[in-house]
């Protein structure tokens, strides 16, 4: 008999809804969102706002997590985000998102942010996010999702990087709730 792929395994462990879900590629949902800083979008030292940013990258990655699950998302979590480099009014932000792994009903999608000049066109990359999301039904409800299936170096990189950021993150809940129960028995 032979031996079953983890992407068997994975879509065996997904099959609860009826039906095995395919592996998907991560070219399937990537997505890039590209607009010039305005005005109206910046700080008074012309900057654009990293709520702005931050916003964008939350619409940028939903995308990307919309297209992998076939459905719509909700944002369950944001890791910190640092902003090495400003981006002025009058340049170009292009957002860049890919879902890096999908687990149950979550998929944790990595968004790159970058600056480009209008006229020389040179690029920066000046901050990046891992963003959380959930799948849902269309009553709000968790469903499942495709597993991704990472083709290039790169992808596998980020697959099994997203992996252990997702064990750190179960972790420090974990931590946060027995801290909250401990404080709430002391009440």
């Amino acid at each position: 008999m032979a031996q079953k792929s983890k992407w068997d395994a994975a879509r065996h462990m997904l099959s609860g809804t009826g039906g095995a879900l395919d592996p998907k590629p991560v070219s399937d949902s990537q997505s890039e969102i590209t607009q010039m800083v305005l005005p109206n979008d910046a700080n008074p030292m012309g900057n654009i706002l990293g709520g702005m940013v931050m916003h964008q990258v939350d619409i940028v990655g939903a995308i990307a997590a919309g297209r992998h699950s076939g459905s719509y998302v909700v944002t369950a979590s944001m890791d910190r985000m640092i902003f090495h480099v400003p981006i002025r009014v009058g340049e170009i932000i292009i957002l860049r998102a890919s879902v890096n792994r999908a687990f149950r009903t979550s998929m944790e999608v990595g968004v790159k942010v970058f600056r480009e000049g209008v006229y020389n066109r040179q690029r920066e990359h000046t901050s990046s996010a891992y963003l959380t999301f959930v799948a849902v039904d269309d009553d709000g409800n968790p469903r499942e999702v495709p597993p991704v299936k990472p083709i290039t170096a790169e992808e596998k990189r980020r697959y099994r990087e997203a992996g252990e950021r997702r064990r750190l993150r179960l972790e420090e809940a974990a931590l946060k709730k027995a801290q909250f129960a401990r404080g709430k028995s002391r009440a």
